[in-house]
């Protein structure tokens, strides 16, 4: 007798546990090996192991961890529980990044700083070709799954093991980018991300310490009219423009996310 629900049943339950229909439908699909359109007439076929994944899904541990796969900016990342999970409000940020870019002459550098899976600085070598993208990252089992990601789909990237600019003495880029920890260490929503790597998410107290300690490193890093451009969360805007600014940081803009919230500040260095 073969083991595990069938589609069918897997769905239903998917319903009873709360689980959001698209999600189910694409944890049910990873574990077949088909598509989600292949679901809808082999709704009789037992998937093994179906049960115990959706009960983790509907007990918090994100669907990319349990498919090992997360869509960012057109391309398809591998993520595992040493990196966090690249979220579509970072598009944002790659999406400024990019436009910077485009009035850059030649082979502009840039560097992703706690690069993670390689999220940001694969979606811009993917995008700006001719762009010399380094990335960082301290964590040395997240920077394989850069590399990894990196590897299989075709993109060069400089990676380097190491604390922000730490790997980086004597470098100068263009343009500097980065979604460093931002979330205040008594945040309400922390538990919710019990799954991520907690370092990758906050540095404590109020949050805004690495984003701080990147915008008063960074001009060493900068290029004359080089610009640094920096996630944060939606309510630290006011406090990261502020600190651009005591730096010496020129024309202090932002970017909003899919929801309209301030999700992305930065300056141009003038030297």
């Amino acid at each position: 007798m073969t083991a595990g629900l069938t589609v069918d049943e897997a769905l239903a339950l998917a319903r009873q546990l709360g689980i959001e229909r698209g999600d189910a439908q694409t944890l049910v699909a990873h574990l077949t090996g088909q598509s989600r359109a292949w679901l809808i007439t082999h709704g009789d076929t037992r998937v093994p192991g179906v049960e115990v994944a959706l009960r983790r899904l509907a007990d918090g541990e994100p669907l990319a961890h349990l498919t090992g796969w997360q869509p960012f900016h057109g391309l398809l990342l591998q993520v595992t529980a040493a990196t966090l999970i690249p979220r579509p409000d970072t598009e944002a940020l790659v999406d400024w990044a990019l436009e910077l870019l485009a009035a850059l002459p030649d082979e502009p550098a840039v560097v992703d700083l706690g690069t993670g899976s390689g999220a940001i600085a694969l979606a811009i070598k993917a995008a700006c070709p001719r762009a010399r993208v380094t990335a960082v990252d301290l964590s040395v089992e997240a920077l394989a799954v850069a590399r990894a990601n990196g590897e299989r789909l075709g993109l060069p990237v400089d990676w380097h093991h190491g604390s922000w600019f730490k790997p980086l003495a004597g470098r100068r880029f263009d343009l500097v980018v980065s979604n460093p920890p931002y979330i205040a260490g008594d945040d309400p929503h922390l538990p919710a991300l019990r799954h991520e790597p907690i370092t990758a998410l906050t540095p404590g107290g109020d949050g805004l310490a690495d984003l701080k300690a990147l915008i008063d490193a960074a001009p060493q890093h900068l290029l004359p009219d080089g610009w640094l451009l920096l996630e944060h969360g939606w309510d630290q805007a006011d406090a990261v423009a502020q600190h651009l600014a005591q730096r010496g940081f020129a024309e202090a803009s932002l970017r909003r996310d899919l929801a309209g919230r301030a999700r992305a500040s930065g300056g141009r260095w003038q030297d």
